[in-house]
């Protein structure tokens, strides 16, 4: 109950907006739940304890009448005890709409379980949601200021209350308190005020222990060290455990994400002109290591995406210089990189055209609003204009994106079927115990799900932007052994 009271009046502690991804804390991800194919959008709370607010649209010609929905942690004791399902309402505008919230309680890496009921069956589906208190609230100044004046009324009311009981409660109607009935009021109204504040100062002293006790529970995103000697970047992701009660994150708790322990994004500030995503190799004791390709010479922003052993996602964030003098060498097989005109040049159109001739086009809409979940659709047409035949699944995947803001205050490693990480997504659906048994393991990983065959050109990524501004959207997709990266820019509104 205390926690539920802090959320009402601690004061604001500054911290970076970051988690799963970088100033992007909304959850967009579609699932099949049996019959049902559900967009879901979550939407966390700042503080935990805390309202998620869950908002689903049902895709396709199978509408379920009933959405029940239950936050569950995904490890732990408590996993195996999950609280009484809250039904979704559905809109009366739209048939296929739902939404509803629950009460995320504490800290940690979450699941939000939908069950799905109509007449075509029924089904059922999990999301994880990282569950992250990302600030204290701040009193409202004109509430603080009434507080404090009701408080100090009160206080005075209290000594004055029994200040008149000493001198008063025992005289007769209508007769003059005594001297001695007085100088008792003044002394029992004196002892009364001092016990009050008295109170209010062991209250005071108490609030900022819980005060400071929440601020340390605040998220902080682990530390990513980058050294660079000659070609080689050694990478260190630095934690405490003892440090880190709240959150019991290790940097040897990873587990792998698409057959890999950290998917690095490189990108050149200020233009955005240079970007590569990277997968650095384990090295042990929490340090990852890479002989890196041939660069431009700057200072890169780094966006690098873990998942823990309990599932809950992070994106560890750093800069980096590039001498001009690095040789590098040719990416490695699963990497990719563009060179894209820097966005201070003019907004990119909804065509780019790669170096093999091949060019990705997106269907971009009349207008991008924030807060709105949407889907963003990309397809690959080769050299002579016609969709791409010899399209492959990248990284297990149909294709990857990146939202990127021009300022980096947003980073969203986004995938078809949403913005969690898939090693999230089989944790929450219990399909990853060989991951959770071996975290050195890359067998099993979702990346080997998906048969390198051809698959359709078209690949689509759930989102929703967090912010107006502009921003720059990284795609890749992959045809035959080349791993090809679209750029495109948007205007958010």
């Amino acid at each position: 109950m205390r926690r539920i009271l802090l959320l009402l009046f601690l004061c604001v502690g500054f911290v970076l907006p970051a988690r799963a991804h970088v100033g992007s804390k909304d959850v967009f991800e579609q699932v099949q739940a049996g019959p049902y194919k559900l967009y879901v959008t979550v939407r966390p709370p700042d503080v935990i304890p805390g309202v998620a607010v869950v908002e689903v649209r049902i895709s396709g010609d199978a509408v379920p009448h009933s959405l029940r929905v239950t936050p569950v942690p995904m490890t732990g004791d408590a996993s195996k005890h999950p609280p009484t399902p809250d039904t979704l309402k559905v809109s009366g505008a739209d048939a296929k709409f739902f939404t509803g919230s629950v009460w995320l309680m504490a800290p940690g890496s979450w699941k939000v379980s939908l069950l799905a009921e109509g007449h075509a069956g029924s089904g059922s589906a999990s999301v994880p949601v990282p569950a992250v208190a990302l600030q204290m609230l701040r009193m409202n100044r004109s509430i603080g200021i009434v507080l404090g004046i009701l408080g100090f009324l009160l206080v005075v009311g209290v000594a004055a209350i029994v200040a008149a009981a000493a001198r008063e409660s025992r005289l007769v109607p209508g007769q003059e308190p005594s001297a001695n009935s007085n100088r008792r009021a003044w002394l029992a109204g004196s002892a009364t005020l001092a016990i009050a504040l008295i109170a209010v100062w062991l209250g005071a002293k108490w609030w900022n222990v819980e005060a400071a006790d929440y601020a340390e529970g605040v998220y902080h995103p682990l530390s990513l060290t980058p050294t660079l000697q000659g070609d080689n970047l050694d990478l260190a992701i630095g934690a405490d455990a003892a440090n880190d009660p709240h959150w019991r994150r290790r940097n040897t708790d990873l587990v792998p994400d698409h057959d890999h322990l950290m998917h690095l994004y490189a990108i050149r500030e200020p233009g955005m002109d240079a970007v590569f995503h990277l997968h650095p190799a384990p090295a042990g004791n929490g340090e990852l290591k890479m002989a890196l390709p041939a660069m431009p010479a700057g200072r890169y922003r780094l966006f690098a995406d873990i998942v823990h052993r309990s599932g809950l996602p992070e994106t560890l964030t750093s800069t980096l210089d590039i001498p001009a003098d690095l040789h590098g060498g040719a990416l490695a097989r699963e990497d990719a990189s563009a060179a894209p005109a820097p966005i201070s040049a003019g907004e990119l159109g909804p065509q780019f055209h790669l170096p093999d001739d091949y060019t990705m086009v997106w269907d971009k809409p009349a207008s991008l609003r924030s807060g709105k979940a949407a889907t963003f659709r990309f397809h690959l047409v080769d050299a002579n204009g016609k969709p791409a035949a010899d399209v492959v699944p990248y990284l297990g995947m149909a294709g990857h994106a990146a939202f990127v803001r021009d300022d980096f205050s947003t980073f969203a490693h986004t995938h078809p079927e949403g913005s969690a990480p898939m090693q999230s997504m089989e944790i929450a659906n219990g399909e990853s115990d060989m991951a959770m048994q071996n975290m050195d393991s890359m067998a099993g990983m979702s990346g080997m799900h998906m048969p390198e065959t051809h698959i359709d050109p078209i690949v689509e990524f759930p989102y929703g932007f967090p912010k107006p501004g502009r921003y720059r959207i990284f795609v890749q997709m992959k045809h035959g052994n080349t791993v090809e990266t679209g750029v495109f820019d948007a205007d958010v509104q």
